[in-house]
């Protein structure tokens, strides 16, 4: 699972995010015991390469390959997208939740663990989305994780 995340963060051309995935990811960055064999380093330098875009209001700078956000997301996701030719994606289910809400998502990718905590962040917002399932996989570890295309949303007022 870990090798099939590397695989999907070297997909990537930037990367958006809340403080706390931010403050969550920076040991790759910044702290060399994250280089303990083969797959670590090449995520570390993989994290490393990628540019990110942090979204916080508590923040007045960050570390490593990172920049403030200084527009509205939306802004900041064109941004990011026109200066690369790879995906960008999201993390964090807040962020993630106001660029569904906003129409700037194409896929929706997920890993889903085989436990339940009946609370915290919901992963989606209370919109109407639709969904085509793109691809999926399952781990040895129980864990499935699921690929989405979004549905591009009907103009107001159109049958569907």
């Amino acid at each position: 699972m870990f090798r099939f995340h590397l695989d999907r963060t070297r997909e990537l051309g930037g990367f958006l995010c809340g403080r706390r995935v931010h403050e969550a990811m920076l040991v790759w960055e910044t702290d060399p015991a994250m280089r303990s064999d083969e797959l670590t380093t090449a995520f570390a330098e993989v994290w490393c390469a990628l540019p990110k875009v942090v979204f916080s209001r508590t923040l007045d700078r960050v570390e490593g390959n990172a920049r403030l956000a200084e527009r509205p997301l939306a802004d900041e996701v064109s941004a990011l997208a026109a200066s690369t030719e790879e995906d960008i994606a999201i993390g964090g289910a807040t962020l993630a939740a106001q660029a569904v809400e906003q129409g700037l998502v194409e896929d929706l990718r997920a890993f889903r663990y085989p436990i339940a905590l009946g609370g915290g962040t919901p992963f989606l917002p209370p919109v109407p989305l639709g969904l085509d399932l793109a691809e999926t996989r399952s781990f040895d570890t129980g864990v499935v994780y699921e690929r989405y295309r979004v549905r591009p949303a009907s103009p107001a007022g159109s049958a569907s």
